[in-house]
């Protein structure tokens, strides 16, 4: 069974969405927990949360969450990303027979030019992640952040698509 993870500030909408695309993986019996861990959010993500019957983290960021969750493997997403049917039985298939962490592929709407990747910088849970509890845990102790958990961890590829959450726009103060 499954744990997701999501680590959110401010992202009350794009969490909403990313909650729709695990339905089938809960009516499944795929997914059985979401931890929603915040950090600091000053809107409704909490009552989001809640309402979707999701455990929320308030403090602790994502190494409570990890502490907290009760599958076997976890899947970290962003908020905002979504799944495409037909990622539950390739998530099953690779929680039976690996223990590598694993990242969805884009899906085909979702990919950006080889340009733009090079000079925007990758987000490093853009593909999900999909890992195992004991080797989160273990990472987590040095990481700040899912993104930093994430980054640098050699992955397969799984044979299911994501819909990429959109960056975050990022707010500067007026010169």
């Amino acid at each position: 069974m499954l744990s997701v993870l999501i680590e959110t500030r401010n992202d009350e909408e794009a969490l909403a969405r990313t909650l729709a695309s695990l339905i089938g993986g809960a009516v499944e019996g795929v997914v059985r927990e979401v931890v929603v861990c915040d950090t600091g959010s000053t809107d409704q993500t909490h009552h989001v949360a809640e309402h979707a019957g999701c455990h929320y983290v308030a403090s602790g960021g994502i190494a409570a969450g990890i502490r907290q969750a009760k599958g076997d493997w976890l899947l970290l997403l962003e908020p905002g990303a979504r799944l495409v049917e037909g990622w539950i039985e390739a998530v099953v298939a690779h929680t039976a027979r690996q223990t590598m962490a694993a990242r969805f592929v884009r899906a085909r709407g979702s990919r950006t030019p080889f340009l733009a990747r090079v000079f925007s910088g990758n987000r490093a849970l853009a593909d999900g992640l999909v890992i195992s509890k004991p080797q989160a845990a273990s990472l987590s102790k040095s990481a700040g952040s899912a993104e930093a958990l994430a980054r640098g961890l050699a992955t397969k590829k799984l044979d299911a698509e994501i819909w990429v959450a959109p960056p975050k726009q990022q707010h500067r103060a007026p010169k």
